[in-house]
C-alpha cells in the first residue's frame, strides 16, 4: 500500500495588510524544503507555537501542547527570564504494525522569553487544560495604568 501526500500551493495575496514582516520570517525560518519526503521513523523536533498578548493587568501566554503531560511540562521564571520547556514521547508501534506516514512531531523542546521589568513573578499562574497551556504573569501594580479623575473647580 502507498499513501502520497501532496501540497497544493495557495495563492497569498500581495496587500500591505497580509505582508506582516515577523510573520513571514516566522513562517519562513519554520519552512522544511524536505517535510514532504520525511521517511518513516526519521526524528523530527517539535516547537510549540506561543501567542502572546498584553492586557493592562497582565501578559498571557497560550501554546498548544496536545499529547504532553503535567508531569512533562517545566516552567521556570529566573529574574525576567520565562523558559517552558517539555517533551512529547514519540508513540511506539505494537508488534505487527508499520508506519506509512509520520508527520506529528515529538521530542524536547525549549522556549524562553525575556519579560519586561515590571512583572510580578511570584504571581505567575499556570494552567494546562485540553491541551492548552495558559501563563498569566501580572504586572506590578505601580505600573499599572490607572484612571486619575478630574475635579471641576
Amino acid at each position: 500500500m502507498t499513501i502520497l501526500r501532496t501540497r497544493t500551493p495557495q495563492a497569498v495575496p500581495a496587500t500591505a495588510a497580509s505582508l506582516e514582516p515577523f510573520r513571514l520570517m516566522r513562517d519562513f525560518l519554520r519552512w522544511d524544503p524536505l517535510l514532504d519526503y520525511n521517511t518513516p521513523g526519521a526524528p523530527t523536533a517539535f516547537m510549540p507555537s506561543f501567542d502572546v498578548k498584553e492586557s493592562p493587568d497582565a501578559y498571557q501566554f497560550r501554546a498548544d501542547l496536545p499529547g504532553i503531560l503535567e508531569a512533562d511540562l517545566e516552567i521556570s521564571l529566573e529574574g525576567n527570564r520565562l523558559t517552558v520547556a517539555g517533551k512529547r514521547e514519540e508513540e511506539a508501534l505494537k508488534d505487527g504494525e508499520r508506519i506509512h506516514l509520520a508527520e506529528r512531531s515529538h521530542g524536547r523542546f525549549s522556549r524562553t522569553f525575556t519579560l519586561p521589568e515590571d512583572v510580578e513573578g511570584e504571581k505567575v499562574v499556570a494552567e494546562l487544560r485540553n491541551g492548552v497551556l495558559t501563563l498569566m504573569v501580572p504586572k506590578r501594580p505601580e505600573v499599572r495604568p490607572r484612571k486619575i479623575n478630574v475635579s471641576l473647580g
